[in-house]
């Protein structure tokens, strides 16, 4: 079976050269299940969205982008896609035959096969991450064989497999959850004080479907926070004149923004109230953007939401050595899910998220500062981007981890999908 040359050899920001030239990009099942048996050492890759080597390979990748098969069955309320659909690709067909999905992720352009095996996620007091959504699994392990998972059937080895960061075998369909469609509306303030986090936190989190708290860590500010509003049947949205002109001291948007103030907003999806479908809101870039590459590096840091208030004003201290590196950084909740892997995993969660100049020495010298300060909430970093937690401590974290490492060992018993990341991070002793 021959490569795909086209596939890119960097990730997504260009930060990260794969180390191999061999990436096979299959269409069918069978392929799938020829390139696993044919290669003793393999990896999957999904869009080539994360930041760090978690999908990088000395010997071979699969790329699943080109299966984007979409399957309703609206008897049980599920869709079961294709490992390769981006969710931007997948959404639309959903929303036209009556669907809608729970949340989607700050960029529509990543693939639900990747999305899932990190639990990238959006925003929502009541929203767990991306993978919550999951409730069955296709994955060709390591002997080549097809392998079956359903949350109904499958309990605690069903839990462990949805976010696998990559070590349990090749997922190639997913199955998800769906909910009847819905329409959203989304408004900007900007320049909320953190002096109203301390006694307003949980209400400003909770005071809309989706929310997004955006700060340079300068000025003791969110410099914006968005709103995303479920629209409710038979509920006229306000329009833009009739919005609330103050959010606890924050004032409304008088133009459409862009989370990076100077910069155009076209590329943003709708503000100002307009109303539109949930697809077109939940995302804060549209998907006929194409993301620039190699302008960024992120990283992300995971803690509980009832410690979040302490965490911010822990960063906060250091942000004369983190505003020089950064572009944005971005906060948002996250619901406790019992999916061992997923950084939410048994725990409401505020995840701190760091837009990087692409100055990656810089950034890898100021993180463990920015860990440390975030030690003390048993802090977890976002599986696909920079971080330098080491596996111990990461160990400690994740209660059940013993859990996946003994799937990983059962499923793929000669080590065929781990790679670097995985030996430093999951299965170091």
């Amino acid at each position: 079976m021959n490569d795909h040359a086209a596939i890119p050899r960097t990730n997504w920001s260009r930060n990260l050269h794969f180390r191999t030239g061999r990436v096979y990009a299959p269409t069918t099942l069978d392929e799938v299940q020829q390139i696993v048996r044919a290669n003793p050492k393999l990896k999957g890759l999904g869009s080539r969205h994360s930041f760090n080597d978690s999908a990088d390979s000395h010997d071979a990748q699969i790329s699943m982008r080109a299966v984007k098969s979409v399957h309703i069955d609206a008897a049980a309320k599920t869709a079961t896609v294709g490992a390769g659909v981006a969710y931007g690709e997948l959404a639309p067909v959903l929303d036209q035959a009556g669907y809608a999905l729970h949340s989607l992720a700050s960029l529509p352009h990543i693939s639900v096969g990747g999305t899932i095996a990190t639990a990238t996620h959006g925003s929502g007091v009541h929203n767990g991450n991306l993978a919550t959504a999951v409730c069955g699994l296709e994955m060709v392990t390591a002997d080549g064989n097809v392998l079956l998972l359903s949350r109904d059937h499958d309990g605690e080895v069903f839990k462990t497999a949805v976010v696998h960061i990559g070590g349990l075998g090749i997922v190639t369909a997913v199955t998800l959850d769906l909910l009847p469609r819905f329409n959203m509306t989304q408004v900007v303030y900007e320049d909320l004080s953190f002096d109203q986090l301390q006694h307003n936190m949980e209400a400003i989190l909770g005071a809309a479907y989706s929310v997004s708290l955006f700060t340079t860590w300068q000025s003791n500010r969110a410099t914006q926070v968005w709103l995303k509003q479920k629209v409710q049947p038979g509920v006229t949205p306000s329009a833009y004149e009739a919005l609330p002109k103050e959010f606890y001291g924050a004032t409304l948007q008088k133009v459409k923004l862009h989370p990076l103030r100077e910069m155009p907003a076209q590329n943003c999806t709708e503000q100002m109230g307009s109303v539109g479908p949930w697809y077109a809101r939940l995302p804060h870039f549209k998907m006929e953007f194409t993301p620039s590459s190699g302008e960024e590096l992120q990283s992300e840091f995971f803690v509980a939401r009832e410690h979040g208030y302490e965490a911010i004003r822990a960063i906060e201290t250091l942000k004369d050595r983190i505003t020089p590196h950064l572009l944005i950084t971005e906060l948002r909740t996250i619901a406790a899910d019992d999916l061992p892997m997923s950084m939410n995993y048994k725990r409401d969660s505020l995840a701190i998220h760091f837009t990087w100049k692409p100055q990656e020495d810089a950034v890898r010298a100021l993180l463990p500062a920015i860990e440390a300060e975030l030690a003390p909430f048993q802090v977890r970093p976002h599986w696909g981007k920079i971080f330098t937690v080491d596996a111990k401590t990461l160990q400690s974290r994740y209660p059940e981890m013993q859990q996946y490492r003994d799937l990983a060992k059962k499923l793929d018993p000669q080590s065929k999908f781990r790679n670097d990341f995985l030996n430093r991070t999951v299965f170091a002793s």
